[in-house]
């Protein structure tokens, strides 16, 4: 007699705000029993958490029937910077794995950006973020609310993208002369080497990457590319064998160095996409002079309060936002307006931090500081726009997890069709 063993029970802590007494943690208690899937629940008022077991713990039930019972399940979002994505079914891939964390409620990865943003539940820590991103095959960075403010990355250089070029032009260059009557064919072992070095030297990277793909059970442009180089080397190498004087070395290297140069000049087109939130960010003063008790005294902008009282002299830029106590002068706000003209200051009016101040001394009453300033939102509000995926990316990301096995599959097919149709293995691997 045999028993089917049941599935490992899983568990998941839940935070839960609004909680006030005892009776409140029945009602959280009783809510969550009776989602599906869920055997124990117990809730600490103290914490504010819920600890529950059960079979499958569905995460959008839970927080569904926590907030039908009258209180909140706290949201936080974090942010990743990505290392090795390539195509759109990298993008799935750490979708995949993101989702997969307990606690997280959406990931959604934009290719062009290189970033995460994911909806997670509070007390989610990012290093578990970044050990599912690890395990998936890629690199994974947090990136903090201020990361607009720190020094940018810096760009791929162009120049060692172009050494592959070089190295492909000889093997290329005979089929250009060819029609011209100059015959400058390479000798078969020099072709093989300078392939070789293209492929197996500035293409490791593909090669990694398919690796982690296959490792994780699915497929990535990196092992289109890595499959189809590999056979175009692999097959010149043994007609190279049998004395044929058609090779297609070249093909192998010029894949690879063409979709290398396409890498790094994504690569830095993406390192100057946040120049300007750089810029922008880069605008706040580092210090600000705060009149303590009658007494001046510089102090990191970092450390301002709400309701602290500033001293913003001619020609140095406001601090924070808030209003005007004291002094008139003129501020240059074209930092949000664009306009350049600057706007007259008086006592009430507000303003904003990183504006420049003109020809007069202000006392202004800090109203915002941190993410809370105007200057902070604007940066967040862009960074979620570029972080965010039009309908058409989705389709495309959704289209990009079956493509690679398609081909795969349609090449294969391909192959054994031609064999069977008594074809050489030559005229098979080229169609």
């Amino acid at each position: 007699m045999s028993t089917t063993p049941s599935p490992a029970a899983a568990t998941l802590e839940l935070p839960v705000a609004g909680m006030s007494c005892a009776a409140c943690v029945r009602r959280v208690e009783r809510a969550l029993t009776a989602v599906p899937g869920v055997q124990q629940a117990s809730v600490n008022l103290a914490t504010g958490r819920a600890s529950l077991e059960g079979q499958s713990l569905d995460l959008p039930g839970l927080v569904a029937a926590v907030e039908r019972a009258g209180f909140e399940v706290p949201v936080q979002t974090l942010r990743l910077e990505l290392d090795g994505l390539s195509c759109a079914a990298c993008v799935t891939r750490v979708e995949r794995a993101l989702a997969r964390v307990p606690g997280v409620r959406s990931a959604s990865v934009n290719l062009a950006t290189a970033q995460a943003e994911v909806q997670a539940l509070a007390g989610v820590d990012v290093q578990a973020l970044g050990a599912a991103v690890s395990a998936a095959g890629y690199g994974a960075r947090p990136i903090g609310e201020d990361a607009a403010a720190h020094a940018p990355p810096q760009p791929p250089q162009l120049l060692p993208a172009l050494v592959p070029l070089v190295l492909s032009a000889p093997l290329v260059a005979p089929m250009l002369l060819t029609p011209f009557g100059v015959h400058a064919m390479l000798p078969a072992w020099v072709q093989a080497v300078l392939a070789g070095i293209v492929l197996f030297g500035y293409g490791q990277r593909f090669y990694r990457g398919a690796w982690h793909a296959l490792r994780a059970g699915s497929g990535t442009m990196d092992t289109l590319i890595a499959l189809g180089t590999t056979a175009a080397y692999g097959l010149s190498l043994w007609l190279w064998a049998r004395g044929e004087p058609h090779l297609y070395f070249e093909a192998a290297a010029v894949i690879v160095a063409l979709v290398l140069l396409g890498k790094v000049l994504e690569a830095r087109a993406r390192a100057g996409t946040g120049a300007a939130l750089r810029e922008l960010a880069a605008l706040r003063p580092e210090t600000a002079c705060v009149l303590r008790e009658g007494v001046e005294t510089e102090v990191p902008v970092a450390r301002l309060q709400v309701g602290d009282v500033c001293l913003v002299r001619p020609g140095a830029r406001i601090p924070a936002d808030g209003r005007v106590l004291e002094g008139r002068s003129h501020a240059d706000e074209s930092l949000l307006t664009g306009e350049s003209a600057p706007v007259a200051k008086a006592p009430g009016d507000a303003v904003t931090g990183g504006a420049l101040n003109g020809e007069g001394l202000l006392r202004i009453e800090v109203g915002a500081v941190g993410a809370e300033s105007r200057l902070a939102r604007i940066v967040r509000l862009v960074e979620r726009a570029q972080a965010a995926k039009a309908p058409v990316q989705r389709l495309a990301d959704r289209v990009a997890a079956v493509f690679v096995p398609a081909v795969v599959g349609l090449a294969v097919l391909t192959v054994a069709g031609w064999l069977l149709a008594g074809a050489g293995l030559e005229t098979a691997l080229v169609n």
